[in-house]
């Protein structure tokens, strides 16, 4: 019989398993993925007038704090990007991700292992005492011996993914990466939200401080007025005191405003990766304009929402580990395969004589467990109904932030109007008891009032500004920021093809 050939007879029937294995790996046990059922609107309930996007509409896409119009607000939020620590860890988070995904797809190669060992043992020496025929006895002593082996082998070994065991475990690591990178987009979203909001009042807190100084050089002519008209004898000292008391509470508003702008610029500071003590925000004159914001309709929200795409990949996830589960009702093959030199004596260790080697395939299957497999695949398909609901969730409250952000911009426009004829008519009664004033008809009481009311208004003003300015932004962030769902086709664009 030919030698050779009958070595290679268990490596054909290896090679012919693997075959089949193959063949059969193409079938995953498990359901296949399907998006969760969700209804969505066919319009915004408080979209009325709104311009739909297109792709022209926003031409700062990525960077969506552009349409502010504010170099100052463009440096930070490039600072953000790369300083903040916050942002790093997310960063970091989708890092362990990524590799937790190569580590799953490596898992469809056999692994190949190597060693080379050198051992040295022994054996004590003793006496014996033999009886011998004649009654007499001998007594024998042997020395110990101490031996050598050497070894040199490779190994291989193979699980071959029968059931789709591999594959389903590599899908969820896969979804598991993709929501590690929505979630850092979410990350940045919300941080750059969190920037642009503070810087926006910030700047309306500059406004409310020049109003402040502009309001302050007024009372101080107001005062320095009714003093002179108090030594002339035309007032009474009440009208002094008063005109006192208008001034100083007004210092004392601008005092305050330095304490806010100081924790805002703080905020800012953390947020860029700088501290405090090292960073400052030079005062500008105007305050960026409220833009232009372009709505989706609520289909195109699931698409642009990084939280949404973030909770759908936990379904995807959560659906193939039921697979995974299911596959261990189903038995298992590898192929291994091990060969090398075993030798007593150092220099005939690699020769033919001292060759050793062993192929083989191996089927594992758990023929009773109490029912443990059948408690995992209920805990899988449990974790998937709890994604699907906390996705379902997640769009729902996107929906509900989109609308809230909407009404309230729609409100607050409207206030604004209001409140500005509000201001107009405050500060034209206040002209009108000036002079009456001036001319003696009225007393100063009736000027401090009217002061006081226009100086509101003119705050207030400026803060309906401040919260339409922030709340645009958040209506921003709540439609997906300049994000799009298929960065994520990108993610592992640069992976390896399955097997």
């Amino acid at each position: 019989m030919n030698t050779a050939a009958t070595a290679l007879n268990p490596l054909r029937r290896a090679v012919a398993l693997a075959l089949v294995g193959l063949l059969l790996g193409g079938c995953a046990v498990g359901p296949d993925y399907q998006r969760p059922e969700q209804t969505v609107p066919a319009q915004f309930k408080h979209a009325e007038g709104w311009t739909l996007a297109s792709p022209a509409d926003l031409e700062h896409r990525g960077r969506w704090w552009e349409l502010y119009g504010d170099a100052t607000l463009n440096d930070l939020q490039l600072r953000l990007e790369t300083s903040n620590q916050t942002l790093a860890q997310s960063v970091a988070q989708y890092r362990q991700a990524q590799a937790l995904a190569r580590g799953a797809r490596a898992s469809f190669f056999p692994s190949v292992t190597a060693a080379t060992s050198k051992t040295r043992s022994g054996q004590g020496g003793g006496s014996s005492t033999v009886r011998l025929s004649d009654g007499s006895t001998v007594t024998s002593s042997g020395g110990g011996g101490i031996s050598k082996s050497y070894d040199a082998s490779l190994g291989v070994n193979w699980e071959i993914d029968l059931w789709g065991k591999l594959r389903r475990q590599l899908e969820t690591d896969t979804a598991s990466m993709q929501a590690s990178a929505a979630d850092l987009a979410a990350a940045q979203l919300s941080l750059q939200s969190e920037l642009a909001q503070n810087y926006l009042q910030l700047r309306v807190l500059d406004a409310q401080k020049r109003l402040l100084e502009a309001t302050i050089a007024g009372y101080q002519r107001a005062l320095t007025l009714t003093e002179n008209q108090y030594r002339a004898g035309i007032v009474t000292r009440a009208d002094v005191a008063q005109a006192t008391t208008q001034l100083k509470s007004t210092q004392a508003q601008a005092i305050d405003l330095k304490f806010q702008r100081a924790q805002l610029e703080n905020a800012i500071a953390v947020l860029v990766g700088v501290p405090p003590a090292q960073f400052s925000l030079a005062e500008v004159d105007s305050v960026p304009a409220l833009p232009a914001i372009p709505t989706l309709l609520p289909s195109q929200l699931l698409e642009r929402r990084p939280d949404v795409a973030a909770a759908e990949r936990d379904v995807m996830a959560a659906n193939a580990q039921i697979g995974v589960a299911k596959s261990a009702y189903f038995p298992s093959l590898s192929l291994s395969a091990a060969g090398g030199y075993r030798s007593g004596s150092l220099h005939d260790w690699i020769t033919t004589p001292n060759r050793f080697w062993s192929i083989g395939p191996e089927f594992a299957m758990t023929l009773f467990d109490g029912g443990l497999i059948r408690s995992q695949v209920a805990q899988a398909e449990a974790s998937y109904d709890q994604t699907v609901a906390v996705y379902r969730q997640t769009v729902l409250d996107g929906f509900r932030e989109a609308e809230d952000y909407m009404v309230q911009l729609d409100v607050l426009e409207e206030e604004s109007g209001v409140q500005q004829e509000a201001l107009d008519a405050a500060r034209e009664a206040l002209r009108l008891i000036t002079n009456q004033y001036r001319a003696g008809t009225v007393d100063y009481n009736s000027v401090v009032t009217n002061q006081a009311t226009a100086l509101n208004n003119e705050r207030t003003v400026l803060t309906l500004m401040g919260t339409r300015l922030t709340t645009s932004v958040q209506l921003i962030a709540a439609l997906g920021g300049g994000w799009e769902q298929g960065q994520l086709e990108k993610v592992d664009s640069d992976s390896e093809e399955l097997p």
